[in-house]
């Protein structure tokens, strides 16, 4: 009988370039497992343990602190050292009074140091939005999380108001939705992939090409100093309207960058 699933093991020579493992001194890597990102947009919380906040030398040290649950992820105590960490999670160390962020930065990610209270909010993007049983709408979120938007009215959902690539700014570990930021000209954004990934400025102009998908749509963007960045919608995630609602890194932070 053929082998059936995926395999479980994961080379070192192949994982994402922005991963801070040595690609050959070992053979091995810690493999993500399935879960809210995708390995290439991910980081295991055992490397994120060991690698990127220096809390153990070893992955055996690694899986001791993760088990004995001093590490939450998104509000929630993660026992599993390969559980997947990306783009917004928020991980918290409770005991030592230690919060980060994960945001796009130069050619990765970074762990971005966070106050308490911003710890118990993130920002979601809608990837997607389904009408269920009874008229009600589900959103679906960059982050595999399912939020349900129970309408009285299913001629007239009020789901409506939500579009694809929006975000939310929702509590953790409640999901309770705070606020909800449209893209649209004079939002504040950040980009998370391409070129110029960790750039973040006002949008100024979107620019919708008919017979084109709107996700492939050119956006500009332009910083606090006046400089102006290109990229497609697809590659920007709203943080705010003039201001973002969550702490941003500023160029000399690289102590928790990722590549």
């Amino acid at each position: 009988m053929g082998k059936m699933g995926g395999s479980r093991h994961l080379k070192r020579e192949v994982t994402p370039a922005f991963w801070p493992i040595h690609r050959k001194k070992y053979v091995w890597a810690l493999k993500p497992s399935p879960g809210p990102h995708p390995i290439g947009r991910c980081i295991p919380l055992g490397i994120i343990v060991r690698d990127f906040l220096g809390f153990a030398e070893n992955m055996r040290e690694a899986k001791k602190i993760i088990a004995q649950g001093k590490i939450l992820v998104d509000g929630k105590v993660r026992r599993d050292e390969h559980f997947p960490v990306g783009l917004m999670d928020v991980v918290s160390i409770p005991e030592i009074k230690a919060y980060y962020r994960v945001l796009p930065f130069r050619k990765g990610l970074i762990l971005h140091k966070i106050g308490f209270e911003e710890a118990n909010y993130k920002i979601c993007r809608i990837e997607g939005k389904t009408t269920v049983d009874g008229g009600h709408v589900q959103l679906n979120l960059h982050d595999g999380r399912n939020i349900l938007i129970r309408c009285e009215d299913p001629s007239n959902p009020a789901g409506n108001v939500y579009r694809t690539l929006d975000t939310l700014r929702i509590g953790l570990p409640s999901q309770d939705i705070f606020e909800h930021l449209r893209l649209e000209e004079g939002m504040m954004s950040i980009i998370v992939d391409g070129e110029n990934i960790g750039r973040y400025g006002i949008i100024k102009s979107i620019e919708v090409i008919e017979g084109q998908k709107r996700r492939k749509s050119l956006v500009t963007i332009e910083d606090s100093d006046g400089n102006i960045y290109s990229t497609i919608l697809d590659y920007l995630f709203v943080i705010g309207d003039k201001e973002a609602r969550i702490s941003l890194p500023s160029e000399g932070e690289e102590k928790y960058a990722i590549g």
